[in-house]
């Protein structure tokens, strides 16, 4: 089976090829960002680091949208939604609500957090579980705090 990063070269090809310079662009983008990555940490090209550099891509794109619908831009909201789309393409689905907020309580509980202080205990808890790739730290962080007083 092939890498995340193998597929998306395979898909640049594929969209050169077929001549559609647009996701062409966007994959060549994102591919220059986990070489870049790479090179930056010291560390080969693993599904880790593209998994990494595409969230933080997503995050990015998501982040200009709510500006871009501060200032009224409405061409530029949708060409990140469909830029987010394609890049989605290589990220696993994440966790479920139910099934997120079952790790979490599982983890409050196993490392017996009373507080907010003590959230990174419960973080450093859900990292070594085996499905914390898929987990939306950002996201969880929030459902923490909310549980613990």
């Amino acid at each position: 089976m092939p890498t995340i990063y193998e597929t998306l070269r395979a898909d640049i090809i594929t969209a050169v090829k077929a001549r559609d310079s647009g996701l062409a662009t966007i994959l060549r983008t994102n591919d220059g960002a986990i070489q870049r990555a790479s090179m930056d940490l010291n560390k080969p090209i693993d599904d880790e680091l593209v998994l990494a550099t595409l969230r933080k891509a997503v995050k990015n794109l998501t982040a200009a949208n709510a500006e871009f619908e501060k200032g009224g831009r409405a061409d530029l909201v949708a060409a990140n939604v469909a830029e987010i789309k394609i890049l989605e393409k290589y990220l696993p689905q994440g966790l479920d609500a139910a099934k997120l907020e079952a790790l979490v309580a599982e983890a409050i509980q196993s490392t017996g957090a009373q507080s907010k202080k003590e959230m990174g205990k419960v973080i450093a808890a859900l990292k070594q579980h085996p499905q914390a790739g898929l987990i939306d730290f950002g996201a969880v962080s929030k459902l923490i705090q909310a549980k613990l007083v």
